[in-house]
């Protein structure tokens, strides 16, 4: 399989999301909803992650049909959210979403699951293949921000349309990986009773909930402190470019480091990150540091949990395995983090928000330390 056609998925998945992330909150503010409203609309998309790449992990690691799965719930999840051209009150939004995520939150777990099988041997290249999606997250942001400030927030969801079509149409591009069947060593309860699982996992929960406010509010946060959303756009920019600086380098850290101590130093940085923005918002150059975290809060984190992930759950279990990781961390973490960040937001201040972000990070660094150790050597990223 060309790297190129890999790469094109992700490009475009990560376009779709660099759409919907940064600016929804501010389509939703400009319908008039509350911040509290706004949360319960961004948490149900994320909620969907709980059970969606579950449902879909099941099916793909028990028919070996990935990407057939990856098609149909592209092409659903685009046809879906068309009706958001026309949709506007808020128990209508909300259905919309929730059918909508359902779907798009299925595609991304199994092509994840996908791209391993095609690297095989090969996959220290895998970190290469991703940044292209941080390239189509920044891209759409870098563009988004100043064709939305000219002609009007209103066209966001006819562009996050057209991206999901894109994906869509990628997709026929990518075959059904054809090598010898995996075999399952032992079963997907007893992988999940190992402690270092349950770690791994709970701690993956708590970073992604610790990025709730982020990705909810920050927009609205900059905005509130005078930012356009021109500049809105490359702060979110720049955070994936660095994304990508760490993506170029994994290669060479995983063998060094090692997994477990990068996704500590990840997450101690995430603490860091969450203070510098409940604190000093009106700094801009500090706001361009915090931004620059990006890097490990969700890069480096990113990269060495995929690592572990694969290490875990081995073989046949490998479409459960990102499956579960993506529902538990991206789905319910993100999730409750969203909420969480609205009720502080509402109740408290935007700053809370975000130290209640940090505060969150750090409970992260302390399971981290005390449950996910170094498991085998990182021979294959080199």
């Amino acid at each position: 399989m060309p790297h190129s056609r890999l790469a094109g998925f992700y490009f475009f998945y990560f376009a779709s999301v660099g759409a919907f992330l940064p600016f929804w909150g501010l389509y939703l503010e400009e319908l008039a909803f509350t911040p509290t409203e706004i949360s319960q609309l961004m948490a149900v998309t994320l909620a969907t992650k709980v059970i969606a790449p579950n449902v879909w992990g099941w099916i793909a690691d028990h028919t070996g049909q990935r990407v057939w799965i990856i098609r149909i719930a592209s092409l659903l999840a685009t046809a879906i959210f068309s009706a958001l051209l026309v949709v506007s009150g808020y128990w209508w939004m909300m259905a919309v979403l929730a059918a909508f995520s359902f779907f798009w939150n299925a595609a991304l777990p199994q092509f994840e699951a996908t791209t391993l099988d095609h690297l095989g041997e090969g996959i220290h290249h895998y970190s290469r293949i991703r940044l292209w999606g941080s390239v189509g997250f920044i891209v759409t942001v870098a563009v988004l921000g100043p064709v939305l400030e000219h002609a009007g927030i209103t066209w966001l969801p006819a562009i996050v349309l057209a991206l999901l079509a894109a994906i869509w149409i990628n997709t026929l591009l990518v075959a059904e990986h054809e090598g010898p069947p995996h075999q399952i060593s032992h079963s997907f309860g007893k992988t999940l009773r190992q402690p270092v699982v349950v770690a791994l996992l709970c701690a993956c929960f708590l970073v992604q909930a610790s990025h709730g406010a982020y990705y909810t509010f920050f927009s609205i946060y900059m905005a509130d402190h005078g930012y356009t959303r021109g500049v809105i756009g490359w702060l979110w920019a720049l955070g994936v470019i660095a994304e990508i600086g760490v993506f170029l380098c994994m290669s060479g850290f995983l063998p060094r480091f090692g997994a477990s101590a990068l996704l500590m130093a990840a997450t101690a940085i995430a603490v860091v990150r969450w203070v510098l923005i409940a604190t000093m918002p009106d700094h801009w150059p500090l706001m361009l540091i915090a931004q620059g975290m990006h890097a490990a809060s969700f890069g480096l984190y990113h990269a060495a949990a995929i690592y572990l992930i694969y290490q875990l759950f081995p073989g046949r279990l490998q479409g459960r395995g990102q499956a579960l990781y993506s529902s538990l961390s991206f789905g319910l973490g993100g999730a409750i983090g969203s909420l969480i960040s609205g009720y502080v937001w509402s109740a408290a201040s935007p700053q809370w928000a975000y130290l209640t972000a940090a505060l969150i990070a750090a409970v992260g660094v302390l399971v981290i330390w005390g449950g996910v150790r170094p498991q085998a050597p990182a021979q294959v990223w080199r």
